[in-house]
């Protein structure tokens, strides 16, 4: 096992999280998990302007999900069926869902079970043309977690969720993108300029503005009509009296691209959002 089990690189407001456990073809242990947990604490408490969020995987795999081997022990088993999902691997995804800024996932080979559910969780989503993607958990007589039941059926709709849940099947990565899975497909040597390209994209923009677009989407996946208007409204005051609606409207006025990056962060920092 590599002796760290993910790296973390801040260039140019991006911060990148790959998974590097390649042997294993980046299985998401509860190390793996736990150590992707502290890696996010790092980057929301720490110093460094995180503008766009990327997680990826080293060697040919994104992540092949749970450590089947684990599952061999009786006791692991049971702990991994009790008290992990609980303590360890949800509250992760939950973390990652309230991460403030953009999340892109760069899905660069397998992405199987909870691996498939961590690169669903990408508000953009980018697959090289040779990954597939595997609810794998019927194969071994599991049900799905982290949240991949509640995210399939609201991706890609209910017949294609339960198909690919219950039959166990890999799904292409072109197959994705052709049913809405994924934004985005590469050649597999293009996926890292590709996802670079979207990540500086991302992060040239207005942060606080994005942070609030993450929220009102996840929040779109369960609020009514009428709550989710509201919740628009919401962000929308505060929007409006921040400076990034300044700077914009002010490269408006003077026919120039808006440089949010030169807007402090203290701003969205100090006000909360949810």
């Amino acid at each position: 096992m590599s002796e760290e089990l993910v790296l973390c690189e801040i260039e140019d407001g991006v911060a990148t999280l790959t998974l590097n456990d390649p042997d294993s073809l980046n299985s998401l242990s509860p190390p793996m998990v736990a150590r992707l947990g502290h890696r996010l604490n790092e980057l929301r408490r720490g110093d460094a302007e995180v503008r766009c969020l990327v997680i990826t995987g080293a060697g040919r795999a994104f992540s092949s999900g749970g450590n089947l081997k684990a599952m061999n022990d009786p006791a692991m088993r049971a702990q991994i069926t009790a008290s992990l999902l609980q303590h360890i691997y949800h509250p992760f995804f939950r973390m990652l869902r309230e991460f403030p800024s953009p999340l892109v996932t760069s899905v660069n080979g397998v992405a199987a079970g909870a691996g498939m559910s961590l690169a669903l969780m990408g508000d953009i989503i980018l697959a090289q043309r040779s990954a597939y993607f595997l609810q794998a958990f019927r194969n071994v007589g599991l049900v799905p977690d982290c949240g991949s039941s509640w995210m399939l059926p609201r991706m890609i709709g209910m017949a294609r969720a339960r198909e690919l849940t219950l039959l166990g099947e890999r799904l292409p990565a072109e197959t994705a993108y052709e049913w809405g899975l994924i934004n985005r497909l590469s050649e597999d040597d293009e996926l890292p300029a590709a996802t670079r390209e979207i990540a500086v994209k991302i992060a040239d923009g207005p942060l606080s503005a994005q942070t609030s677009i993450r929220r009102l989407y996840w929040g779109s996946m369960h609020n009514s009509f009428e709550e989710q208007i509201d919740l628009e409204d919401r962000f929308q005051q505060v929007a409006k009296d921040g400076p990034e609606v300044a700077e914009g409207l002010a490269a408006f006025r003077g026919k120039r691209r808006a440089d949010f990056r030169k807007l402090s962060t203290r701003w969205r920092r100090g006000r909360s959002l949810s």
